[in-house]
């Protein structure tokens, strides 16, 4: 059968339906990990404290507990994936809203409370739309279509990391957001326009095969010796550049750029490069292997860590910003969309709610826990020697890729390596 072309593959309706899953999962945890911080620190809070904010991220590592919930149970409307979409999205809005409402120097811990409230509601929603986007794509699409949902993922870190910095400049820090929160209208339009697939058969019929199945089904599948190695991998591969970009906001503004210059070079270098990275990710994984994919861009994803590095030596320079912004949304956002295909080739759809938590769980652990110590790192050591580390703690997971992806496997498409 003939791989279809480039503009074929991606003028579908299930592509435009990866757009709006990708933007409205990446925005509520964009406004955790890049507004929040970047509020903090511009109210005169620690950088310390800051990365101890990271420990609000929990829900993300352990979804996996309540993910069996989701998969056996529904609403009474809209159906199994529909009804918690929309619940989740109308919870975020206005809990993501309700930031504007607090003062994070007096009340510090009702800041890390509806943190915490966030986190959980998009770590939900993330269970219900990674298994909507995993039962909607055929096997030939699952890279395209993961693609295209991170590059949307990505995009909607312009609300929250661009926009809202340069509006933080002229208006309230409540009226901002209230006006990031509105954003995930954008969700609850897809949750009320899409259809509920036909798959209610997939449903499992108690709460314990819910929990055992998913599991039991990976481990059969992969065997233990190779199941262990994924998992690992899972873990690895996204380590570095997490913890390289924990503190992202709070360091541009420790070298003395404004919110608006923030805001108007995030916008202008990162979308230009997530343009590159959805034409080049796309014809990348339709024309060669997901495994390939994973090498090619871990590469990229390592080598924008350094872009960093260099910045902290370089100092304010708004062109050095473009360039290390750009680089890192061009090198992580491409890691993330093979990684993000990766995971998805490794769920079993009948099971997709609980593996593609299990499995997006572990890659949120580092993000939570190993970046909770950024903030006293980079106070001990400084900016430069922690991007050198962040750089370093990359590797492993390239490493793990012998194992679980080797790049001397047959040449051939995504299409016939996932059929």
């Amino acid at each position: 059968m003939q791989s279809p072309t480039f503009k074929q593959a991606i003028l579908n309706r299930r592509m435009l339906i990866c757009i709006f899953t990708g933007f409205s999962s990446g925005l509520p945890l964009f406004i955790l990990y890049q507004l929040v911080p970047g509020w903090l620190r511009s109210e005169g809070v620690s950088l310390t404290e800051i990365g101890l904010f990271s420990l609000i991220g929990i829900p993300y590592v352990w979804k996996f507990i309540w993910s069996p919930l989701m998969d056996r149970y529904s609403l009474p409307v809209l159906g199994r994936r529909r009804s918690w979409m929309l619940l989740t999205q109308v919870l975020l809005l206005f809990s993501i809203a309700g930031f504007g409402f607090v003062d994070p120097v007096m009340n510090i811990w009702n800041v890390a409370y509806l943190a915490a409230a966030v986190a959980f509601f998009s770590a939900s929603q993330d269970i219900v739309l990674d298994a909507y986007r995993r039962e909607l794509l055929p096997e030939h699409e699952l890279g395209l279509g993961n693609s295209i949902h991170v590059q949307a993922y990505r995009l909607s870190g312009l609300v929250p990391g661009s926009l809202a910095f340069i509006l933080s400049d002229h208006i309230s820090w409540q009226a901002v957001f209230i006006i990031v929160a509105a954003f995930m209208l954008i969700g609850v339009i897809l949750s009320l326009s899409i259809k509920e697939l036909n798959n209610t058969a997939q449903a499992p019929k108690t709460l314990q095969q819910a929990v055992v199945l998913p599991f039991k089904d990976f481990i059969n599948r992969e065997g233990t010796k190779s199941a262990l190695q994924i998992l690992a991998f899972l873990f690895l591969y996204k380590l570095g550049d997490s913890m390289a970009t924990a503190l992202q906001t709070p360091f541009f503004i420790d070298l003395g750029f404004t919110k608006t210059e923030i805001g108007v070079v995030a916008k202008t270098a990162s979308l230009i490069a997530m343009t590159i990275g959805l034409a080049v990710g796309g014809i990348v994984m339709i024309k060669l292997s997901i495994n390939r994919a994973l090498w090619l861009f871990g590469f990229v994803q390592i080598i924008s860590i350094l872009g960093f590095a260099a910045l902290a030596e370089i100092g304010h320079n708004t062109y050095a910003l473009a360039v290390a912004m750009g680089f890192e949304y061009l090198g992580v956002g491409l890691g993330t969309a093979a990684f993000t295909a990766f995971i998805a080739r490794a769920t079993n759809p009948a099971f997709a709610a609980t593996q593609f938590a299990l499995f997006t769980a572990l890659t949120a652990l580092p993000r939570t826990f190993a970046n909770a110590t950024t903030g006293v790192i980079v106070e001990q050591i400084g900016w430069t020697n922690f991007y050198f580390i962040c750089t370093a703690l990359a590797i492993p997971g390239m490493l793990m890729l012998l194992k679980v992806a080797p790049w001397r496997e047959p040449s051939k498409t995504v299409t016939q390596e996932i059929a």
